[in-house]
């Protein structure tokens, strides 16, 4: 495989984020192919989770791409995009904090994680890591101190890892900061933060 380039997601590159999401993000997992990554910023009381259609989550995450605040990266092979990181500044992902096991005192020095979507055929093969890599420096550039993210800790198949693979945390120097019933919670410093 041809090394990906992993660009930031900004206005620009909706049209690329939207064809990856409608073709080849759930092309192996159908059930989930209406989430547009807008679950962690859906507003939950509002209007349940189960009721959003795919067009109405494909709208508003567009919304919130064009305003920054639906952020992270992509990974292109050969100019088309084969993965996905939602990696935004935690107080940007609403219901990281409106979820009382996940929420932190500390939520404006932390960069979060949320989810990986890598593209059929080019799974296993480092993009993942790639985008960690891209994502943690981009949290150093902004000055955050800690970077975050929520692997499952007992994920079934490649989609029940939609957080990142544990093993992929701990490679890149991440420990266990603590952990719920589902997730583990793990962090690491960021080094050389400017403030």
């Amino acid at each position: 495989m041809t090394t990906p380039i992993i660009r930031q997601l900004t206005p620009s590159l909706l049209q690329d984020w939207l064809n990856f999401f409608d073709r080849d993000a759930f092309a192996d997992n159908r059930e989930w192919s209406g989430c547009y990554c807008r679950f962690y910023h859906a507003d939950h009381a509002r209007k349940d989770w189960d009721t959003r259609t795919p067009d109405e989550n494909r709208a508003a995450s567009s919304v919130l791409i064009n305003a920054g605040h639906l952020r992270g990266y992509l990974a292109y092979v050969e100019g088309c995009p084969v993965g996905w990181c939602q990696a935004a500044p935690r107080l940007s992902v609403p219901n990281l904090q409106n979820d009382e096991a996940l929420a932190v005192s500390d939520a404006g020095e932390v960069g979060s994680i949320v989810c990986f979507i890598v593209a059929q055929g080019f799974r296993q093969q480092g993009v993942a890591t790639r985008l960690l890599a891209a994502a943690c420096e981009g949290f150093r550039k902004e000055g955050l101190r800690t970077v975050e993210a929520y692997p499952r800790r007992a994920p079934a198949g490649d989609a029940g890892n939609y957080h990142g693979p544990m093993a992929m945390y701990l490679n890149a120097g991440f420990k266990v900061h603590r952990e719920t019933e589902d997730v583990s919670i793990v962090r690491r410093a960021l080094a050389n933060v400017a403030r």
